[in-house]
């Protein structure tokens, strides 16, 4: 969210998506109101964890796990019981001691996000593979994963479900429906062609009312990472022979998917060095989020050369961002400089990995020079910006009178 956005932004593609362009969509949020709740001891962020506690917590493990650094046991703790019978996660459960339900809201993109972190953790096979287990058993007819069981597929949670199979020791391009469809499958119809010019190798969030494809840069960034079965924590890949859009037959592969997505996302950071926010009301608004995706996904499928101005511009501007965002948008940026083989304890000034430390209990283990007092969190008011971003939409929504109802609509955050 981004394919790296907490889970409070993805609940808006159910929610909002026939009403605005899928390009629109993915950095969305939900018109819901939130209740008020206490926040764990074990959980990192200090906001509301109603619509993206679990997302979180797993990106901040993964995101940990590239450094070194083990998280408290408490914070473990917190996540495996955050995990119904079955293996699957909703964003958040109050009251963990009380066994999950047909109305317990899990989805796809907290469950294989969780899968990742405890993975990244190690410890949890059982978790681990219950989770995945869960994963497969909700696969649609066509390969791919839509966030709720049973809704439509979309490029977001296809993608974040690919990263956790690959994680949990599946080959995913192996893992198929009833009708032998993989999540390769699935990516590979939202892909669009080279001829579609500036947005040829992009991906498509889900097809418009319309059944056509438009170009998504988060859902892209997502694509080429679960194309690639990297999870999180992309590894830089090697050059190719060539920069260039490539139709044919190995167009709708997962490495024809991810070098496509590549040559996308270069396309659109070689405009601006970031990607524009396509929230309604946001006017030439950098997206911080999706550029950090979208950095990653390009070193990960492309290696380093189209990433180094970019990531550069990260390091200026997406610290006040991530001050303000909390543990995920950390766990985004240190994934970015992972990726690229920058070090995370120096970003622009800024310790990118204490950073993140600080916003949860402190770590049983660390390579970092976090000196940060016990279970102090930073005051980085975690989802406070979705929130402001939560106001906006719901404005958006009751315009267009968008109703929402049914488990069939994912748990809205």
């Amino acid at each position: 969210m981004n394919i790296r956005r907490s889970a409070a932004l993805v609940a808006a593609t159910v929610v909002i998506g026939a009403a605005l362009a899928p390009a629109a969509v993915a950095d969305s949020a939900s018109p819901s109101a939130s209740p008020k709740v206490v926040v764990p001891s074990g959980l990192y962020g200090s906001g509301d964890p109603t619509y993206d506690g679990v997302w979180r917590q797993s990106l901040a493990f993964v995101a940990q796990n590239t450094e070194g650094v083990r998280p408290a046991d408490k914070a473990v703790d917190w996540l495996v019981g955050q995990q119904c019978e079955d293996g699957g996660f909703a964003a958040f459960r109050a009251d963990p001691g009380k066994a999950c339900d047909s109305k317990t809201p899990v989805d796809s993109n907290s469950t294989a996000a969780a899968v990742q972190a405890l993975a990244a953790v190690g410890g949890h096979d059982s978790e681990v593979a219950k989770g995945a287990g869960w994963l497969k058993k909700n696969q649609n007819d066509d390969g791919g994963w839509g966030y709720n069981p049973g809704g439509a597929s979309d490029g977001n949670s296809t993608a974040v479900v690919l990263g956790a199979l690959s994680t949990s020791g599946d080959e995913p391009a192996e893992v198929r429906s009833a009708s032998g469809k993989s999540g390769i499958d699935a990516l590979g119809t939202l892909a669009l062609p080279c001829s579609e010019g500036k947005n040829g190798g992009a991906l498509a969030y889900q097809p418009d009312k319309k059944g056509e494809l438009v170009a998504n840069a988060d859902a892209t960034a997502a694509g080429v990472l679960g194309a690639l079965g990297s999870g999180f924590a992309a590894e830089k890949g090697d050059a190719p022979d060539a920069y260039t859009c490539e139709d044919g037959k190995t167009a709708k592969s997962a490495d024809g998917i991810a070098h496509n997505g590549a040559v996308y996302l270069q396309n659109q950071l070689s405009t601006h060095l970031y990607l524009k926010s396509q929230l309604a009301g946001a006017t030439d608004q950098p997206d911080y989020g999706n550029t950090a995706d979208a950095v990653t996904a390009v070193a990960a499928a492309e290696g380093v050369k189209y990433t180094k101005d970019p990531y550069a511009w990260l390091e200026k501007n997406a610290g006040d961002w991530a001050a303000q965002s909390g543990p995920a948008a950390y766990a985004q940026l240190i994934f970015a400089a992972h990726a690229t083989g920058n070090d995370p304890h120096d970003f622009g000034g800024t310790d990118l990995v204490t950073a993140l430390n600080k916003t949860g209990p402190e770590p049983a283990s660390a390579k970092s020079s976090d000196s940060g007092s016990s279970d102090e969190k930073k005051d980085d008011d975690s989802g406070s910006v979705s929130w402001l971003i939560v106001g906006v939409m719901f404005v958006a929504a009751v315009g267009v009178g968008i109703l929402i109802s049914g488990r069939k609509k994912r748990q809205q955050p």
